[in-house]
């Protein structure tokens, strides 16, 4: 068989498996949608009160009313938008008037980047931590570890966003306070990001590496005169990091859409920032574009750790499902 047809008979249950999750996505969006919509318009206030501001006119607030579709019928209202977003239009800011997608699309890229770099800090130090500690079970290293994680857990991130900016900017002047630039401008945020999960993927992995050292395979490799070192890194790690992978999916969906205390803390111009902003302008547009956004990034990440559960568990098929 030659080797195209053999790699497409190899992928085509996983792009079965994939497809299937896609479709499942629909209704999911389409149930996200229904709640945005009804909360946002439900919520006392009046946006084109503040698009018009505090000495228009009643004529010229019912103006920009009617501009902004506000007076209509909430169901002509959600029909109107699910008509234009099935074309790909989210609409226009009521603040700037540019289109939600150039709005989204100029603050995805700093998100994607602040996540990525607070992931890759939360990965690093929860792995490299928890199966330390798990392999010192009950040493000093094991006690303090845990302990820093479990403050880590409990630390508000805006709290420590606004202590690593007084210590390391303030105090030393070693990083910016606020943007997006250079690396230098993504060091405090990260690490304000990635502080909670790595403390609960630590937590996580010293849990799982437990339960698998104590197991039979585990033994009969020492027994075989391997060195701990082989024994962990090639045996139990692997086996280990299956709920590691499902944490960190998790975790990785929640940074994308918790990076909204973070890059306010620190005036980081990302997706966070623009729907705090959108809400205090009661800007329906971008808010409903963010939180739609939002909700498809997490669905994505849940399915790219299912995928990912075949490559660490051979045992795992979706050929079947």
């Amino acid at each position: 068989m030659p080797p195209v047809y053999l790699l497409t008979y190899l992928l085509a249950p996983m792009l079965r498996y994939i497809l299937r999750r896609l479709l499942y996505m629909i209704p999911i969006v389409f149930g996200v949608s229904i709640v945005v919509f009804l909360i946002l318009h439900l919520v006392p206030g009046d946006p084109a009160r503040l698009v018009a501001g505090p000495d228009a006119t009643l004529e010229d607030v019912e103006i920009i009313r009617s501009s902004l579709g506000l007076d209509r019928p909430l169901p002509v209202q959600y029909v109107s938008w699910m008509g234009s977003l099935l074309h790909g239009d989210l609409g226009r800011s009521a603040r700037t008037h540019r289109p939600v997608t150039h709005e989204l699309g100029l603050t995805i890229p700093a998100t994607v980047e602040l996540t990525l770099a607070a992931m890759a800090i939360a990965v690093f130090i929860g792995v490299g931590a928890g199966t330390i500690a798990a392999v010192r079970r009950n040493s000093f290293f094991d006690y303090s570890s845990m302990v820093v994680a479990l403050m880590g857990v409990c630390t508000p991130s805006f709290w420590l966003g606004l202590m690593l900016m007084l210590v390391f900017a303030v105090k030393l002047d070693l990083f910016p306070t606020i943007g997006r630039g250079g690396l230098d401008h993504l060091v405090l945020p990260a690490v304000t990001l990635g502080a909670g999960a790595a403390a609960i993927i630590a937590r996580v992995t010293r849990s799982s590496m437990l339960e698998v050292l104590n197991m039979d395979y585990i033994r009969t490799a020492h027994a075989k005169g391997l060195t701990a070192q082989t024994v962990v890194l090639r045996h139990a790690v692997k086996n280990a990091f299956i709920p590691v992978i499902t944490v960190i999916g998790l975790e990785f969906g929640y940074l994308l859409a918790g990076a909204v205390v973070t890059e306010t803390v620190f005036a980081y111009p990302g997706v966070g920032r623009l729907l705090v902003e959108a809400i205090g302008y009661r800007d329906y547009p971008v808010i409903q574009g963010s939180l739609l956004l939002l909700a498809l990034q997490f669905a994505l990440v849940n399915l790219a750790v299912d995928v990912l559960y075949v490559f660490f568990d051979p045992r795992i098929s979706y050929g079947t499902k």
